[in-house]
């Protein structure tokens, strides 16, 4: 196999690229997301169409999307695109692409790119984490995907937000919170504050402005309870997998010196924690989902 398509499905834009047999990028492509299931189909499709015009065969496409494919079921589950929820993503795509579709979460995808080629390199066992419109996270080990038994491992966004109100560091901003219900059913899953529109209701919430999370200052209060939060989150991971490495992604892990925040902050929460995990921001940013995608088939 030589050239290969990558899609990612996880964010508000459809990211597409096509990687060539040296591995340099051919072609790019961006459009934005539909909010129905027929129309995300359709929108693959032509995706690849697009792509496809650009090569001698037809090359294999992975694709990265938000929740997870349940292969018991044949349909997806988890999904924060609420429509790809019960639906047969994988068998549709494969119906309309002639059986070349792999898919993968696009949490995995981003944290397989990381640990082969980004902030992640050489590290035995990876945490890539996504703070986008939602949040998620990927587990590598050894080079290797760790998908697990429910196809869930790594999703850490639907767990709850550890010590909220009850943080001695917090504690003169943060009981202003009031709970967040969340699309799982759930309240006060981390995604709801540490997604980046968790971001702009807590500022929102401690300032009376409403901006957009990429638009609030670095210096706002918001942000330097984000990062305690988002802390506080990351030493329950430190805490069950230990990782090597953790690496922040996602539109919001742009805010200035988040990830040393995020390091300074580890010790006050994490169990024995001897500081040899580190913090880094992704060094291909929002690409490497789309990289990750290309990925889940072998060069």
């Amino acid at each position: 196999m030589n050239e290969r398509i990558g899609i990612d499905l996880g964010g508000s834009k459809i990211e597409s690229v096509l990687l060539a047999a040296d591995g340099t990028v051919a072609f790019r492509r961006r459009m934005a997301t539909p909010r129905d299931y027929a129309g995300t189909v359709a929108a693959v499709a032509a995706t690849v169409a697009a792509l496809d015009s650009h090569c001698d065969a037809t090359p294999p496409v992975g694709i990265g999307t938000p929740g997870a494919w349940v292969e018991s079921t044949h349909a997806m589950k988890n999904c924060n695109s609420t429509w790809l929820n019960g639906q047969p993503l994988l068998d549709d795509l494969n119906r309309l692409l002639d059986g070349r579709v792999r898919i993968a979460n696009d949490a995995n995808c981003f944290a397989l790119w990381e640990a082969a080629r980004g902030a992640g390199r050489g590290a035995e066992v990876v945490f890539g984490v996504i703070l986008g419109t939602g949040v998620g996270g990927g587990i590598v080990v050894r080079g290797e995907l760790l998908a697990g038994a429910n196809a869930i491992a790594g999703e850490w966004g639907h767990t709850p937000l550890p010590y909220f109100r009850s943080d001695p560091h917090t504690a003169g901003i943060e009981p202003a919170l009031a709970d967040r219900p969340c699309y799982c059913g759930r309240v006060n899953c981390v995604e709801t504050f540490l997604a980046g529109p968790g971001l702009a209701r807590t500022h929102t919430a401690l300032s009376g402005e409403r901006l957009a999370a990429q638009n609030i200052p670095p210096d706002a209060a918001s942000v330097g309870l984000y990062a305690t939060m988002l802390a506080r989150a990351l030493a329950q991971i430190v805490n069950v997998l230990d990782p090597h490495v953790i690496v922040l992604g996602g539109g919001v892990s742009n805010l200035p010196g988040l990830a040393a925040a995020v390091l300074r902050a580890l010790p006050r929460y994490g169990f024995s924690y001897e500081g040899r995990t580190q913090v880094a921001t992704a060094r291909h940013g929002d690409a490497s989902g789309v990289f990750g995608a290309c990925e889940l088939w072998p060069r």
